[in-house]
């Protein structure tokens, strides 16, 4: 099985974004705003990360033809 490294980067961007925008929003005094962009960036990653599970589990299938 390969990883993906496209998948890595894009996901370490989103993390490197979304810790640039939460601080900027911080020091402007928009800490709920802030939460907010943090949440979002979380869902971003996770349904990436839920899209590579459905794609492994759809291999398995697939490979013992289920």
């Amino acid at each position: 099985m390969s990883i993906d490294i496209d998948i890595i980067f894009k996901i370490a961007a989103i993390g490197i974004v979304v810790a640039v925008l939460s601080q900027v929003l911080i020091r402007a005094g928009r800490e709920d705003q802030a939460m907010m962009t943090t949440l979002a960036g979380i869902i971003v990653v996770l349904m990436i990360i839920i899209e590579m599970i459905d794609s492994f589990f759809e291999t398995v299938k697939t490979m013992f033809q289920l």
